[in-house]
């Protein structure tokens, strides 16, 4: 700066835009590997081991290799642009801890609901929550090694989900996958924004 006056060339520092995202979905279906394998920090887990007595209340079926349980929340941080940086916040997965989803929406922009074809109806609480609250969601099929492989139109229609509402397929523990998902949440709720906000035509 010379007498008070910006140098010419030089560009002022802006803040970059930051937003807040969900990640839902079923017990064990990916959410923290999801939010650990894209985020540029170490990220904050809440977890704990599964015990003999949590297993009358905690179906691992399909996922007995689970050993630890989410039960507060997961949360990262990942840029995607020098102007543009996500905070994610996985949920917990289990009916007992819904209480803190309100907490944790708040804010949102929109969210992921992570979804695994062995368990597809675990999903239906994650997409019914948001779509009542009217937070735009992507659903990310999460692609687990042998597990069935069905068309994005085909899991579209099982949820009965709305047209407009993205169907995904990704691999949580890849980092570029992750990171379409993610393009693919903003993107949508950027446009769903918009559109809430467009006046009628008559």
């Amino acid at each position: 700066m010379v007498f008070g006056r910006p140098d010419r060339g030089i560009r002022p520092q802006t803040e970059p835009l930051t937003l807040k995202l969900l990640v839902a979905g079923g017990f064990g279906v990916g959410k923290t590997t999801l939010v650990g394998s894209v985020s540029e920090i170490r990220p904050l887990r809440t977890e704990e081991l599964l015990t003999e007595a949590g297993r009358p209340v905690d179906d691992i079926s399909g996922v007995e290799a689970k050993s630890t349980t989410t039960v507060a929340m997961d949360f990262g941080r990942i840029t995607l642009r020098e102007d543009l940086v996500l905070y994610l916040f996985g949920t917990p997965g289990q009916d007992r801890f819904w209480f803190l989803w309100d907490e944790l929406a708040q804010g949102a922009l929109g969210a992921i609901v992570l979804a695994d074809t062995r368990r597809l109806a675990d999903c239906f609480a994650a997409v019914d929550y948001f779509e009542r609250r009217g937070i735009a969601f992507t659903l990310a099929v999460n692609c687990f090694d042998g597990a069935p492989r069905h068309s994005a139109e085909a899991i579209r229609d099982a949820l009965d989900l709305d047209p407009d509402v993205p169907v995904v397929m990704c691999d949580a523990r890849e980092r570029d996958s992750v990171k379409r998902v993610l393009v693919s949440v903003v993107e949508h709720a950027l446009a769903t924004g918009i559109t809430a906000r467009r006046p009628a035509t008559v």
